[in-house]
């Protein structure tokens, strides 16, 4: 009777080990694109030039982004784009009156990464509108493109800022 308790026992035990499975971890950071841009000198376009006292937020959003660090500029940001809606506007201060704002349009496209990442979101369709041409506080002289495919990746700039 030990004998078939130990081995009933056993055999629980060895199905619920056999049964578990793997951790499954994400490894992508983040799983949805930002929108990356790189500011560039507007005498010399092969240039960067870096920003100093840089805020950005978005429209309806509480937080802000500030670049601002000791003395230190920044050459290029990545913003996340709202995949709720079909545009984000962009508000780009540098210093305390300098003031641009953008407005990023876009379709959606949701694609599975995996179990343990789940889905992101691809942009398709972008197109970039700076609302303040023409605004004396403006310190942006131009960026392009103005149209992009897709957004479905980080690693490069997808637009240049000159300045």
């Amino acid at each position: 009777m030990k004998k078939l308790i130990g081995t009933t026992i056993c055999t629980f035990l060895i199905i619920l080990i056999l049964s578990c499975e793997k951790d499954d971890f994400c490894i992508l950071t983040p799983v949805t694109p930002n929108l990356v841009i790189r500011f560039h000198d507007v005498d010399d376009e092969d240039e960067t030039k870096e920003v100093d006292s840089l805020y950005v937020w978005a429209e309806g959003m509480d937080s802000i982004y500030n670049y601002t660090t000791s003395s230190v500029g920044i050459d290029s940001i990545a913003l996340p784009l709202n995949t709720l809606s079909e545009n984000t506007v962009y508000h780009l201060a540098q210093g305390t009156s300098l003031l641009d704002t953008f407005t990023i349009s876009y379709t959606t496209e949701e694609e599975y990464v995996s179990r343990s990442c789940g889905f992101r979101v691809i942009f398709n369709n972008i197109e970039l509108d700076n609302n303040t041409e023409g605004n004396e506080d403006s310190w942006i002289s131009s960026f392009t493109p103005n149209t992009l495919t897709t957004i479905n990746e980080q690693e490069s700039a997808h637009v240049k800022i000159y300045h």
